[in-house]
């Protein structure tokens, strides 16, 4: 064949810088092969750890004064381990920043490190000549040492397909070959004429190379097993300091200290490019394997590129047959094979058996089944070729950038320049199409489309002519099956876009000229999304892709569906029917499968349109696993009542049940469920709705003892407060428990909930204001239990009866209380007349004891011995003899007008002056009638009360 482009880079690697970080010299780097990280050890002594996707410095280690000539990373104990000048070995974990051991190794500067990728050693070079073999599982001891060399060692490598090997380079202008076990070298490689510097191992194929570098500026590659040089690549300007191997790309890598570093194609040795990023000398280089990105180590600072696609090159044809490429071999293997006895589960590694088909005679940069599955093109290294699927055989080639099949598989497109596009029908060249503007890319389907860097335009593929424009800068086009729909992803989102193709039809049939932009009509922008969108296919009119998120997603209508996310990058392969599946592969060909459904398509698909009817004729074929999901998607379109009548799962039913206010449904739920929160949630949208029954039996059921207390003391139910409050108490529910007797104004009850809690501080101030005649005994408790703390403050605690100074008004508020005690009633007054009672919560219970205590003593003797003498307060100075009649006028008279002073002022009705007129104030004290009653007694009305106030 011979085909070439020439000037044109046959490789056609797009390389895109994704770090560059500015820093003191860089003298070697490694990549994590797990997290986005690049570490960097630099000639002050520092080692940093830059992550490439946020261009961040993620870690720093200040290492030692001295250069750091070598760092690696330890992933599987995720350790940094660093050699520099001092001699000295240092390990650090990454995730603490800890420094887990520093160990002297070598009796001049430390050159290079290497992992072995699965036995606990590192190796170590060093100016010393020698090579050591460290095991860190015998606590770093040096299990061998390799002499031989007589010059610097200035690196070590392991062979990645015999790791009990290894190759070393010296400045005494050598590279030895090493094995584990063995002090003295295998074999010699001698052939530069200077000082060697690197070395690497060629990983992919089957050749047994290896690569170098040195000072006399050129880059050699050796055949370790005839141990010869096979090839030597010229073309640096001073001393060759890096190279390696690409572990992905048919490349070999080389850096110097010109500043530049040279990619050459590791077939034909032919330079492919030269960067140069203006850093000034280049000191190392980093690659991994599954990875495109090369990390470069510079002068002034560290540089990461991405270089070309690291989508794998695979495709899959209609029936279910499988093909990949790697590097040059292209294998094949079948989703049938499996049987039909065999369950795939979601998301596993299917086992297929894997063939090989053949090798393609250029290096595959994509790979495409055409649409009938009976052809295979393979594009790459500026050339194309087509191969029949079955047998391998070459049916056509030729020279192209790119290639694309059209729906029909009879017809193709390549871009053999940016300028110049070839079409094909059968194979043979029908016409040329010269595009006003530089294509940079090209897709195939119902129309060609041609992308420049601003837009994409389609062309008709029997006629060239230009249909449409759309100003979008394209990163993939796909088009659905029957060529009504066309899916559009750029970095911005993924658009979805409707095609007329009888109008177009109509247009060009007419041969007017549909001007620069095209055909307006011809397209029309159903659905955007924003995502983007790695890899996609059509499944009728439902569009699966994997987006940036590496999630599993498909659009319907414009609704998106995550069918799963994904634990590693993986794209899309195809879609079998039958099995209702999707296939997926990775960057390792490992392929795996996730179930969708195409009746849930093909459902989602009639509701979006508004087919009702259509839709119910398909649900019935819908498994029942799946109805949750179809209601899920019901619910998001706002149809709850419709998603409510084929959910399956109870907690998914009850929620749309509660959604709608279906308390019917709900009710049969929690039935079936029995679950306390449910019954709770019901209980509350009764309660909220009025429906005071159901509210009371789900909220016993939830035993929501809270909630029943708000109804019971809304409804004035006393007695359901009584049994709520010794339910509560039996059941630990203290709060409850007091709030109810609290209300009943059972007040002895409430302090003993108290000090049963333990909560004596709150029962004595409980006490002091409610049942003074307790506080003594609550104060008592109170004082045992903090001297069991603090003896000195227990003593400070004072008891009324030991300090009645300190209580103010405390004889009076006994008094009170035992008034309150006499008065109290029976049975509590109805919620319905609590107007009447409205003024007396308020009321100043000792300032009417005080009140009474004047009119009583105002009786004289008639009142001496009668039940209300322990109301009268002993008087230093016995006061003068009034009129009952009297005294009674003027402590109504002094009442009413503390009242009014108290209304003037703005009292507040909660303080100690209550707003109340003359006949209110007559009701409670008994007015002149109870001043001037028989041996006088006197009583308050039984209907008022402390506890009837608080039940109310």
């Amino acid at each position: 064949r011979g085909l070439g482009l020439g000037a044109a880079m046959p490789l056609r690697l797009d390389i895109k810088r994704v770090l560059t970080q500015r820093s003191d010299r860089v003298k070697g780097v490694d990549l994590h092969p797990t997290e986005p990280w690049v570490l960097a050890n630099l000639y002050n002594g520092n080692v940093y750890i830059w992550n490439y996707l946020d261009q961040s410095l993620e870690k720093s280690f200040e290492v030692t004064d001295l250069p750091v000539r070598a760092s690696k990373f330890v992933a599987r104990k995720q350790w940094v381990v660093a050699g520099s000048d001092d001699m000295f070995i240092r390990v650090y974990n990454y995730n603490t920043m800890d420094k887990v051991k520093a160990f002297e190794a070598h009796t001049d500067y430390i050159r290079c490190l290497a992992v072995h990728p699965t036995a606990p050693y590192l190796l170590s070079s060093s100016d010393d000549m020698l090579i050591k073999l460290w095991d860190w599982e015998k606590g770093w001891q040096c299990t061998q040492m390799f002499e031989g060399h007589t010059h610097y060692v200035m690196q070590v490598v392991f062979n990645p397909k015999d790791s009990n090997t290894f190759a070393s380079a010296s400045l005494d202008h050598t590279i030895k070959v090493w094995s584990v076990g063995q002090p003295t070298p295998n074999y010699t490689l001698e052939g530069h004429e200077k000082g060697v510097n690197c070395v690497d191992y060629l990983v992919g194929g089957d050749r047994p190379y290896l690569v170098s570098g040195a000072d006399d500026r050129l880059v050699k590659v050796w055949d370790y097993q005839t141990k010869s040089c096979v090839n030597t690549l010229e073309g640096h300007g001073h001393n060759v300091s890096a190279v390696l191997f690409h572990p992905e790309l048919p490349i070999i890598i080389s850096g110097s200290e010109d500043g530049t570093v040279r990619v050459w194609h590791s077939t034909t040795y032919r330079l492919e490019q030269t960067l140069n990023y203006g850093m000034e000398r280049v000191w190392g280089l980093s690659c991994m394997k599954g990875s495109n990105r090369l990390a470069i180590g510079y002068d002034e600072g560290c540089v990461m590129i991405k270089m070309g696609n690291e989508e794998p090159v695979a495709s899959m044809d209609s029936s279910g047959k499988v093909m990949w490429a790697r590097h040059t071999e292209v294998q094949t293997a079948n989703i049938k094979s499996l049987g039909a006895d065999y369950e795939i589960v979601d998301g596993e590694r299917l086992p297929l058996s894997v063939k090989e088909l053949g090798t393609a005679d250029l290096y595959p940069q994509s790979l495409q089944h055409s649409p009938n599955g009976r052809f295979v093109a393979v594009c790459g290294d500026g050339e194309y070729i087509i191969y029949t699927a079955l047998a391998w055989r070459n049916k056509s080639f030729g020279q192209a950038l790119e290639f694309v099949w059209s729906n029909d598989s009879s017809e193709y497109a390549v871009r053999e320049s940016p300028s110049r596009i070839k079409l094909f029908r059968n194979f043979k060249g029908v016409q040329t199409l010269n595009p006003p503007f530089s294509a940079e890319g090209m897709f195939g389907g119902h129309l060609l489309g041609l992308k420049s860097s601003d837009y994409i335009c389609f062309y008709d593929w029997a006629t060239a002519s230009m249909v449409r424009r759309i100003d979008v800068t394209a990163t993939n086009v796909q088009w659905s099956e029957n060529g009504d729909l066309l899916a559009i992803s750029s970095d911005e989102g993924l658009y979805i876009l409707n095609y007329d193709s009888g109008l177009v039809e109509e247009a060009l049939a007419a041969g007017g000229d549909l001007g620069e932009e095209g055909l307006e009509e011809a397209f029309d922008l159903v659905h955007e999304v924003s995502e983007r969108v790695f890899s996609g296919l059509w499944v009728g009119d439902c569009y699966i892709y994997t987006n940036s998120a590496w999630r599993l997603n498909y659009v319907v209508g414009g609704e998106v569906t995550t069918v799963c996310h994904l634990d590693k990058p993986m794209f899309l392969l195809g879609y079998q029917t039958a099995q209702n599946r999707v296939y997926l592969i990775d960057r390792d060909f490992s392929i795996k499968s996730y179930t969708i459904l195409l009746t849930l398509i093909e459902y989602k698909t009639l509701v979006m349109r508004g087919d009702e009817e259509g839709a119910a004729a398909v649900l019935p074929s819908i498994p029942q696993d799946q109805l949750n999901g179809v209601a899920q998607f019901l619910e998001g379109r706002g149809m709850v009542m419709e998603a409510l009548a084929i959910a399956t799962d109870p907690e998914y039913r009850f929620e749309l049940a509660m959604q709608l206010g279906d308390l019917e449904t709900a009710l049969q739920v929690a039935t079936e469920v029995d679950s306390l929160s449910k019954w709770k949630t019901i209980g509350d949208l009764a309660l909220h709705s009025g429906q005071l029954k159901l509210a009371e039996s789900c909220l016993d059921r939830a035993n929501d003892l809270s909630g029943l207390l708000l109804m019971y003391s809304s409804l004035g139910r006393a007695e359901s407060v009584r049994a709520l409050g010794e339910r509560a108490r039996a059941s630990g529910k203290t709060n409850v428990a007091f709030l109810c007797n609290f209300l009943l104004s059972n007040l002895d009850v409430c302090i003993n909930i108290l000090v049963e809690c333990g909560r004596f501080p709150e029962a004595a101030f409980f006490a002091r204001s409610y049942v003074p005649s307790k506080v003594s005994e609550c104060v008592r408790l109170w004082q045992e239990d903090l001297s069991k703390v603090n003896k000195k403050a227990s003593e400070a605690l004072a008891d009324p009866t030991e300090y009645p100074n300190l209580f103010e008004d405390f004889d009076w508020a006994l008094q009170a209380e035992d008034m309150r005690s006499k008065s109290q009633g029976s049975e509590l007054p109805p919620a319905s007349a609590y107007l009447d009672f409205e003024g007396c919560t308020m009321a100043d219970l000792i300032g009417q004891v005080k009140e009474l205590s004047l009119g009583a003593n105002g009786v004289g003797e008639g009142a001496a011995g009668g039940e209300d003498e322990v109301y009268a307060e002993p008087a230093a100075e016995e006061a003068p003899e009034e009129a009952p009649e009297q005294a009674a006028e003027e402590a109504a008279e002094e009442a009413a007008e503390e009242a009014e002073g108290a209304e003037e002022g703005g009292e507040d009705p909660a303080g100690e002056d209550v707003d109340i007129d003359e006949g209110e104030l007559d009701e409670l004290v008994g007015g002149e009638e109870a001043a001037a009653g028989a041996e006088g007694d006197l009583e308050l009305d039984d209907d008022w009360g402390l506890e009837e106030d608080a039940a109310q």
